[in-house]
């Protein structure tokens, strides 16, 4: 897959605006200061396809992009980011039940990238996305992004810390490292999108 077409198509507040996916959808979710916009304009190769800010909270919106042709009806999806403090408990509650309902609700969901911050993996809202996903047996990539902030040694810890905590998961999460400053895990994260797409990983 051609990741480099990736094209914007809208942002919608309420899923009911979303257009009916009959093709395949992936998700990315992961707390707003995570680095979320950054691992999904490396995977596209689009530098601004999604927005960054120093500032965490700035997605609010579910925003929705089209691989290649919009008639192909695949999907990705930045999902609004969680646990952001500076925000009211209203919007807190919002954003708490628009993920649930997207992730009960859409039927198309193959699976969902979850950005974790290496440094700071499974904090409660993480592991509370996660009981979501898996209660609806969806799959989980989970990508330990920032893996350039630590040492080598100190990264490798992390992850395997963080795959022996999620072991009674099953095969329903893989993880790895990444990081889009050095483009470490690029190549892990576009293979298991192409697993996700149905694409044929031997041509």
């Amino acid at each position: 897959m051609n990741y480099t077409k990736t094209i914007f198509l809208k942002s919608v507040a309420e899923l009911d605006t979303l257009p009916q996916a009959l093709g395949i959808e992936v998700a990315f979710a992961g707390r707003s200061n995570a680095g979320k916009s950054s691992a999904l304009n490396t995977i596209t190769g689009i530098r601004s396809l999604a927005k960054t800010s120093k500032t965490p909270g700035r997605t609010q919106l579910i925003n929705l992009f089209t691989l290649g042709e919009p008639e192909d009806n695949n999907f990705l999806v930045d999902l609004p980011g969680y646990g952001y403090a500076k925000v009211s408990a209203a919007i807190k509650k919002r954003w708490e039940e628009l993920l649930n309902k997207y992730i009960a609700t859409r039927q198309h969901l193959k699976g969902i990238m979850l950005i974790i911050d290496i440094r700071h993996p499974l904090m409660p809202n993480d592991l509370q996305m996660i009981n979501w996903c898996t209660y609806h047996k969806h799959n989980i990539h989970i990508l330990l992004t920032k893996a350039d902030k630590l040492t080598k040694n100190h990264a490798n810890k992390a992850f395997f810390n963080t795959e022996s905590n999620l072991a009674k998961h099953g095969d329903l999460i893989s993880i790895q490292k990444f990081s889009a400053v050095t483009k470490e895990g690029l190549e892990e994260a576009h293979k298991k999108l192409d697993e996700w797409f149905g694409i044929n990983l031997d041509d």
